[in-house]
């Protein structure tokens, strides 16, 4: 029983660690950072808005660097790595910096290292069946992805009742349009969007625009 006891503690911890992240913001913007040249203004223009948590994905060949520099040279940012899959992508991201882990969904190699790891995972889930089966690992924050695609604002709000005690961040196709669908649902936490960081702005090195965004994310009510 002592070590069931310790592992429930060490899981406790990394709820607190991870809601105190995502307690931040009402947004959680999520990158996908090309040029890895952008990713420390990118940030800081993020920051300057208000929007400290900032996942960036590993679905370029930029990313560990990116991850890398903002958790180096931007104060005030908490740099977190998303769609992580596997335990080297876990491993690699903890090594560059990021002090939280998002992944699509799970994997029992994923669990196996977030629990090693003293970086918090938020994993993703979409269906009754796995927000259970996290729950019985100790998870009681999660991604709820693909958002609209599973069912949007409707959904989740389905769940609150029968699956309380569950917190979710949705994410995939949320926007300014809905952002607040979600955020007025008492099980959810913050939204993550990528609307605060448009190709565009990034292309463009329109730092401002992009702090302009940023701030009128933070106004989302929660």
């Amino acid at each position: 029983m002592l070590p069931k006891k310790r592992n429930v503690r060490a899981m406790q911890e990394k709820t607190e660690k991870l809601l105190a992240v995502l307690r931040l913001q009402p947004v959680v913007p999520v990158l996908v950072v090309d040029d890895p040249q952008t990713a420390v203004p990118l940030a800081r223009a993020l920051v300057a808005g208000g929007l400290k948590a900032i996942e960036i994905t590993l679905r370029t060949p930029a990313a560990l660097e990116a991850i890398g520099a903002v958790a180096r040279e931007v104060d005030g940012a908490v740099a977190g790595a998303g769609t992580v899959l596997n335990a080297q992508q876990y491993q690699q991201v903890v090594e560059a910096g990021a002090r939280f882990v998002v992944s699509p969904g799970t994997t029992q190699e994923l669990l196996d290292v977030a629990r090693r790891s003293p970086v918090p995972l938020l994993p993703g889930a979409a269906t009754p069946s796995e927000v259970m089966a996290l729950r019985e690992e100790g998870y009681e924050v999660l991604k709820f992805f693909p958002a609209e695609q599973a069912g949007g604002a409707a959904y989740l709000k389905s769940l609150a009742s029968p699956l309380s005690g569950t917190l979710f961040c949705p994410t995939g196709g949320v926007s300014p349009s809905n952002a607040e669908d979600y955020l007025s649902l008492p099980n959810v936490v913050c939204v993550g969007g990528s609307w605060v960081a448009p190709k565009d702005l990034v292309a463009n090195r329109d730092w401002d625009a992009i702090t302009n965004l940023a701030a009128e994310a933070m106004k989302l009510a929660r």
